[in-house]
């Protein structure tokens, strides 16, 4: 097997992950809900950090490919649990485009990409994914 990561048990409910060809480091913690301190990021925080990371990363690409380039967006987001199992319910994400200037289509593209980019399509179709995208275009 040919690894991308070392991750690491570090003790106390912690754990370290390094990305092997950056040598880039990550600590989780488990969250103050679930017996931890909540020092760091959760594995499930991780799950919408990356949710909004990957939508964000394919919204530059595509825009890049068709020669306009982005000025900063910012992504609120909000995970939600339930018990019986412990599991992400929701994901909640609110995006400010700043300086940004998008059609209607393209906030519709936007849209779509919030939905459907390789990490949504990777998470389970029992966690909601809402976003305020939409109400860049109906109005």
């Amino acid at each position: 097997m040919t690894k991308n990561y070392d991750i690491r048990y570090t003790g106390d409910l912690r754990c370290e992950a390094i990305h092997l060809k950056s040598g880039s480091m990550l600590e989780t913690d488990a969250p103050i809900d679930n017996n931890g301190k909540g020092e760091r990021f959760s594995p499930t925080d991780l799950v919408a950090a990356a949710l909004v990371t990957c939508i964000l990363t394919v919204v530059g690409i595509h825009f890049k490919n068709k020669g306009k380039m982005l000025k900063p967006i910012d992504c609120g987001a909000q995970k939600i649990m339930v018990a019986n199992p412990r599991r992400i319910q929701e994901i909640k994400l609110e995006f400010d485009f700043g300086d940004n200037e998008f059609s209607p289509e393209e906030f519709k593209l936007i849209d779509h990409l919030v939905l459907n980019c390789p990490v949504s399509d990777s998470l389970s179709k029992d966690i909601v994914i809402s976003s305020n995208v939409s109400s860049f275009y109906s109005l």
